[in-house]
């Protein structure tokens, strides 16, 4: 669907947060209101230099292959700014070294190739073509509040501009505030009920550094991912980023598994986790800045969708309606997926958009929630309820990872699934099924074997209705 013309633009949008999800959100709605103010607290830095209000920025990131396409989507041509700003593209699994509870995935498997940039990078340049829009603003100011007309309908968002009370108009307003935003209290005054919550606690830390690493010291590998596993609930993520810099975070659940943020105590924690030719190259790496340290409590999702009521004109999306383990990679994709799953249900007109647009991001939300959840509770070291189906479905992932090993057909329904390219159901296809089960030490013969799993999915096979 190509934008629509700006005559059909009518009405005011006004996005909270200058966030990927806020930014993604406001591209959306400049085809479709004839003004879309973005509302962000903090100044915004210049493209590739960090946000104030994403710490996470600082630490390694990549995007999903389906974030990525759903930002092209919405962007065309992005990936190749991407690319000019300094970013790369890399081949999986051909240049990514990926291993998942102690299990090395073949290099035969296809996964989707991959953006190296870091998030400001990728933040900035996303930021620059939507502000550019024609009918796009930027103000600074404190959201504080909903503004709500007699039916109950919001209408706009109270501000605080240097101190001064206002209030912002609005035909539509998308809630983009982050994790820590005040959509519960703003809802609260508004006399609807608090969401309930579901929360994971994890307790997660992840210490990271930049560093320039020798040319050649990983062989071809551009991005090594090591998954914590029971009995070592630590990670590993070294990335190759834009202007030949490198990142290493490292993680660990639990006060037990702290990485520490010395030289010594950094490369022996790292010791424990990657492989000898990793440990040396990050041993002899050039240090580009010192170590930085973020905590991450809980995946913690709010269930706007369980409401008894909900008002319309309000729309809430990225981590102001859930957030996951940063450990898998989730946040910035699941932002571009809602923000595309917006522009269809605004494509059915204005009526029943609130809800409309409620179902299909809580669908986009249930499928990064139940992988991120379930990756969690497949490591004893975090507390949890086990469901039945949950236990059963982690003794199946433990078998197929082992196939992962040698398996293509396998290793690549899996990583189409992390990827959120696919529906978790594709791991079950009656062929990788039959392939987990037999555990057969096979390589693929030819292309045609992915063709008997269906070969690759696109979004479209499990985007929520509108």
């Amino acid at each position: 669907m190509g934008p629509i013309d700006q005559h059909q633009r009518e009405g005011r949008a006004v996005v909270v947060g200058a966030s990927m999800a806020g930014l993604l959100a406001a591209r959306v709605l400049a085809d479709h209101y004839e003004t879309v103010t973005i509302v962000e607290r903090d100044t915004l830095p210049e493209v590739g230099e960090n946000r104030r209000a994403a710490p996470q920025g600082h630490h390694a990131h990549v995007l999903l292959g389906s974030g990525q396409q759903a930002i092209e989507e919405l962007l065309p041509d992005i990936t190749a700014e991407i690319q000019l700003a300094g970013g790369a593209m890399c081949r999986a699994f051909h240049d990514v070294r990926f291993i998942v509870g102690d299990h090395e995935f073949t290099r035969d498997a296809v996964g989707a190739d991959v953006l190296l940039a870091s998030r400001p990078l990728i933040e900035g340049v996303v930021r620059r073509r939507v502000l550019a829009a024609d009918n796009v603003e930027l103000i600074h100011a404190d959201a504080t509040g909903l503004a709500a007309g007699s039916d109950g309908r919001v209408t706009g968002v109270d501000l605080r501009d240097n101190g001064e009370p206002t209030t912002q108009p609005a035909d539509l307003v998308v809630a983009a505030s982050g994790r820590s935003g005040q959509v519960p209290a703003w809802l609260a005054r508004q006399g609807h009920a608090a969401p309930p919550e579901e929360r994971l606690r994890i307790d997660i830390t992840y210490v990271s550094r930049r560093l320039r690493l020798p040319p050649g010291a990983l062989g071809h590998d551009r991005l090594v991912l090591i998954g914590a596993r029971p009995g070592l609930p630590r990670g590993l993520a070294l990335i190759e980023q834009e202007h030949g810099m490198w990142i290493c975070t490292l993680s660990g659940y639990g006060t037990g598994h702290r990485p520490p943020v010395d030289e010594r105590g950094y490369l022996d924690f790292l010791a424990t986790v990657a492989p000898r030719d990793v440990v040396d190259a990050v041993a002899t790496a050039e240090p580009l800045g010192d170590f930085v340290t973020h905590a991450f409590p809980d995946n913690r999702r709010r269930r706007y969708d369980r409401l008894p009521s909900f008002p319309d004109g309000l729309i809430v999306v990225g981590d102001a309606a859930c957030s996951f383990n940063p450990l898998y990679g989730q946040g910035m994709s699941v932002a571009a997926l809602q923000a595309v799953e917006l522009r269809r249900c605004l494509a059915h007109g204005r009526p029943g958009l609130t809800r409309r647009a409620l179902k299909a991001i809580t669908k986009v939300v249930d499928l990064a929630w139940s992988q991120a959840v379930g990756g969690d509770l497949a490591l004893p070291e975090v507390a949890g309820h086990r469901s039945w189906d949950v236990r059963l479905t982690n003794a199946y992932i433990d078998r197929l990872l082992r196939t992962c090993e040698h398996d293509p057909v396998v290793a690549t329904a899996f990583s189409d699934v992390s990827d959120l390219l696919a529906p978790p159901q594709h791991i079950l296809r009656p062929a990788v099924l039959w392939r987990v089960l037999r555990g057969q030490n096979q390589r693929r013969r030819s292309s045609g074997s992915m063709d008997r799993i269906g070969g690759r999915p696109s979004t479209d096979q499990w985007r929520a209705p509108a």
